[in-house]
């Protein structure tokens, strides 16, 4: 059994976000296979704001591209505007682009994990349980604010599907001091 088996999602407040209807409903279906029961949905950073208002979440996934206002946007205003009870909310991005410019602006804009698309329900699940275990500190300063950054050196856990080939091994930042001691 892994230790991804023993936690219960039934009571996670989940904020779904994408323009594209299909998709929504599609990454809402996940999951909602997942054991989620509160699941709001939203088809724009506008109707997302309105519910971050109104409703404390625990988890928010947000598309990256969408028109009027971008998914990266939305998660700056989050972490800087939000009501006190969302600003500090587990954040994944979901993008069909993973050019290094857009990991880049996505760590920088304060998420905890970028996903790729197309995606499926065993690398959404994991980068869930994996981000419900995240214990990095939250940093909070005139120019970011969200987990802390320096961990994008170190990349996903070995053995991890989205693992990049050219991570380094955990432990050993590209600067070459570890960090395991």
């Amino acid at each position: 059994m892994l230790d991804s088996d023993k936690l219960n999602l039934e009571r996670i407040a989940f904020l779904l976000v994408d323009d594209n209807p299909q998709s929504l409903h599609i990454i809402a279906q996940v999951v909602a296979g997942f054991g989620v029961r509160k699941v709001t949905k939203c088809g724009s950073a506008r109707e997302a704001r309105t519910a971050i208002h109104n409703i404390t979440f625990d988890f928010i996934l947000t598309d990256a591209q969408m028109p009027e206002e971008d998914g990266y946007s939305l998660v700056r205003w989050i972490r800087r505007s939000a009501p006190e009870h969302n600003r500090f909310v587990p954040i994944v991005v979901v993008t069909g682009h993973t050019r290094q410019s857009e990991v880049l602006e996505a760590r920088d804009c304060g998420v905890h994990a970028i996903v790729a698309k197309p995606l499926t329900p065993k690398v959404l699940l994991e980068r869930i349980f994996w981000t419900a275990r995240d214990d990095r500190k939250f940093i909070e300063c005139d120019a970011y604010i969200g987990p802390d950054r320096r961990f994008h050196s170190i990349g996903l856990p070995v053995g991890m599907a989205g693992r990049r080939a050219d991570d380094p091994p955990e432990g050993i930042p590209q600067d070459g001091r570890r960090t395991d001691r």
